[in-house]
């Protein structure tokens, strides 16, 4: 028991408090808060990040709750940060997947769903391949980082227990951003979606015409090929748009953080 005598009270606490928010932000994010990363992984990654940047960041170990009551104002102070902070990445994925289920929709595959590994739900295949392509380039990108250096940077932006304000330009933004998943969705598979509508249209017109055709038959295979095709040039344009995003999300994050802190405008 005298390993215990090597950390002071208040170094113990000075650690827990940066356990507390890393642990939050990290199991918040999509990536890191995956189901498909056992638990025992995330605490571990939280441990260790916490360990790197218990040298260089501080946190007064002043607001660490003396009363039981006091610890739940704290733990959802933190959680509404990594909660502000993962619904910009969040919501990119999130417009993927969108684009995803209005294609394989139009292409046919609305029936067609497989086990996300990350919530165990059903979900469209064709929004687990923009989504899992999305991601892929996301690492690649290196966006990962981006992450880990926004919580470092968000302990000097925004103390833990230094207070939270809560403008109405966060809530504007925010719902921008909420905004913005439908404008990606179409933006993304608009070529894709269009075409099919198109190709449906063409076949209606050739049942018309050709009534001794049978379209259903027809039309099925031919909207899954041209849906497969153009649906791999969208991930070409998904590609890019994640190059953007990654480039951006720095930004977005800081920015979100000065909203938390009550510093809108400063750079």
């Amino acid at each position: 028991m005298e390993i215990l005598n090597l950390f002071s009270p208040e170094e113990f606490k000075h650690f827990l408090l940066i356990l507390l928010r890393v642990s939050v932000i990290l199991f918040l994010f999509p990536i890191y808060g995956s189901e498909v990363v056992p638990a025992m992984v995330k605490a571990g990654l939280s441990l260790v990040i916490t360990l790197c940047l218990y040298s260089i960041v501080y946190a007064d170990p002043a607001v660490f709750p003396e009363k039981v009551f006091s610890a739940p104002v704290l733990v959802v102070t933190e959680l509404f940060v990594g909660l502000c902070l993962s619904l910009g990445v969040r919501l990119f994925f999130a417009a993927t997947q969108v684009a995803g289920v209005l294609i394989g929709f139009q292409m046919g595959f609305s029936m067609i769903n497989v086990v996300d590994p990350q919530s165990g739900s059903q979900v469209s295949i064709m929004d687990q391949v923009a989504y899992w392509v999305v991601l892929v380039v996301f690492l690649l990108c290196n966006g990962h980082h981006v992450i880990i250096t926004a919580l470092v940077e968000s302990f000097r932006i925004l103390p833990i227990g230094g207070g939270m304000f809560l403008e109405k330009g966060l809530f504007d933004m925010m719902g921008e951003f909420g905004g913005a998943i439908f404008v990606i969705a179409i933006k993304l598979g608009a070529p894709v979606i269009a075409s099919l509508f198109f190709t449906s249209v063409a076949f209606g017109i050739i049942s018309k015409f050709a009534p001794q055709i049978n379209v259903m038959i027809v039309a099925f295979p031919v909207k899954i090929i041209i849906g497969l095709l153009l649906f791999g040039f969208m991930l070409e344009i998904a590609s890019y748009f994640t190059h953007r995003y990654v480039s951006d999300f720095y930004g977005v994050l800081i920015h979100t953080l000065n909203f938390l802190s009550g510093k809108a405008g400063v750079p």
